[in-house]
């Protein structure tokens, strides 16, 4: 008789492979763990040792075929997990080493890129403020060791480092974007500002709001303006309305 096979669900939560068939946790007792098939209009039962290694009682009939193609997605997503939170790999690096070993005849049960992207953000934004509602000290240091976090409250994040702050006061002209699909539930858009650096347009702060109207906007460069002397001659930005309002107005402030 073929062992059992010990998996977890994206939830973290015990599972286990036998013969095709996989069964997720129905009831635990002091000796023993009562398992259900995972198929909800099943009714196949077994019963294993509180190590999941044993079967105290063997499993019943099921009322369909089994499927061992599930396997391997549940183990792709259980692998991937895994190196979200044990590494500092790039999402796309995660994804593709792991994908080296599946095999093609488990194809049709490959999960979408875009879900496996969503899995590793997930792992990875579980711990994002500490018990005081503030940002971990992990997150507040680069791998330079510089200082990361310019500003933080409820309204605002700004991030950005001392070096990154005197390569934009070098810069004269600066180039302004926003994107809305990265940012985490309780904030709105992600504000970047970007400055020429050899030939290359690279970003130099990040700010996390709440909202895109003016005074979003007027906050944060409020709070990057005021670090130094700095007197842009143009800021390129969207045709956001709020942007273009605060642009308008803090740049003028500099030179009157």
């Amino acid at each position: 008789m073929s062992q059992i096979e010990k998996l977890l669900s994206v939830k973290g939560k015990p599972m286990i492979h036998h013969e095709g068939y996989i069964y997720t946790v129905e009831h635990t007792t002091s000796t023993k763990l009562i398992f259900r098939c995972q198929n909800r209009d099943c009714k196949a039962r077994c019963h294993t040792n509180l190590s999941m290694d044993v079967f105290l009682s063997q499993p019943t009939a099921h009322g369909h075929a089994p499927q061992p193609d599930r396997v391997p997605a549940i183990q792709l997503k259980n692998e991937i997990k895994a190196r979200a939170v044990t590494t500092d790999e790039s999402t796309s690096s995660i994804i593709h080493s792991a994908l080296r070993t599946y095999p093609l005849s488990a194809a049709g049960e490959l999960p979408k890129n875009e879900a496996l992207m969503l899995l590793i953000r997930r792992q990875r934004t579980v711990e994002t403020v500490d018990a005081d509602g503030c940002l971990p000290e992990k997150l507040r240091k680069t791998y330079r060791d510089e200082d990361f976090i310019l500003h933080e409250d409820k309204n605002l994040i700004i991030f950005t480092t001392k070096t990154n702050l005197s390569i934009l006061k070098q810069n004269k002209h600066w180039f302004a974007d926003e994107t809305f699909k990265v940012c985490p539930d309780d904030y709105y858009p992600l504000f970047t500002l970007h400055a020429m650096m050899t030939n290359a347009i690279i970003p130099l702060v990040y700010g996390l709001l709440i909202g895109k109207s003016a005074q979003d906007y007027n906050s944060l460069f409020e709070k990057v303006l005021v670090q130094d002397n700095f007197q842009p001659e143009s800021i390129m930005t969207d045709f956001e309305t709020g942007t273009i309002k605060s642009v308008r107005g803090n740049v003028a402030k500099r030179f009157t």
